[in-house]
């Protein structure tokens, strides 16, 4: 006898206006507390405004978002959903380019002190030790001297994905990670983002729909402000309301 899981995130029908624009119109979802799930949809769609109202930048007028079955995002300031247990990476890299790889990542570590006492203090053996497998996962441990405003922009981002990593959050909102990569950047930030769902929750705005095919678990697509769908890959491609929405958008972009 299966054993049901309570959702690590619940959306219910919440609602996000701006002046008179409907930018979220009811809507509903749930994120396990493990997997890799792909936002997709037109511009326009709600994606980005569904990322900032789980992380607290935005309210909805209508509706709710529980974190973890007992923390209503709602009543929380944006730090504080940060100490909750979710984290977010925008889609441009945000790194103390001045400072080496090393120093970011001390930085970034989830301790009680201010950001000149974390770049003089040293990291005891477990920060350490979490820093080290980061860098590892991230392919980084050769570069951790580097200055990162040297780095390449896949690197970049890799590395900002260890800095919102190492503050150990439960869930990982990313905004389009891949724009801007080159070919082998984006397969090696695909596998990277495979490894750390199966440790976490991983949701993943993204518009280049060929390494969503690749990479994802789980699709939900988004439509003027709502779930149009929810499936596997094959699932979603197969949907005859996607192909209408999609066909539909590629005619009048070409009209």
């Amino acid at each position: 006898m299966s054993v049901a899981v309570s959702p690590l995130l619940k959306v219910e029908n919440i609602r996000v206006v701006f002046d008179r624009f409907v930018a979220i119109n009811d809507m509903s979802m749930t994120v396990p507390d493990k997997g890799l799930r792909f936002l997709i949809g037109p511009n326009g769609a709600g994606k980005t405004t569904l990322l900032d109202v789980i992380c607290g930048k935005v309210r909805p007028q209508i509706g709710k978002v529980l974190f973890n079955e007992r923390y209503p995002l709602g009543k929380f300031s944006e730090h504080e959903i940060v100490r909750l247990g979710i984290g977010r990476k925008f889609q441009a890299p945000s790194v103390f380019e001045q400072l080496t790889v090393m120093d970011n990542l001390e930085i970034a570590m989830n301790q009680p002190r201010g950001v000149w006492d974390l770049i003089k203090a040293r990291s005891g053996k477990e920060q350490f030790e979490k820093i080290e497998q980061r860098l590892v996962q991230m392919k980084l441990q050769h570069s951790r001297h580097k200055v990162a405003g040297t780095l390449a922009h896949g690197e970049k981002q890799w590395l900002e994905i260890a800095m919102v990593l190492l503050q150990e959050p439960l869930l990982l909102l990313l905004d389009e990670p891949v724009a801007g990569m080159s070919k082998s950047e984006t397969e090696q930030t695909g596998e990277l983002l495979r490894d750390i769902a199966k440790e976490k929750a991983v949701v993943v705005v993204e518009h280049d729909m060929q390494f969503v095919r690749k990479f994802a678990h789980w699709v939900t697509v988004m439509h003027e402000g709502g779930v149009l769908c929810e499936g596997t890959v094959d699932e979603v491609q197969q949907n005859e309301m996607v192909q209408q929405v999609y066909i539909g958008r590629r005619v009048e972009h070409a009209g």
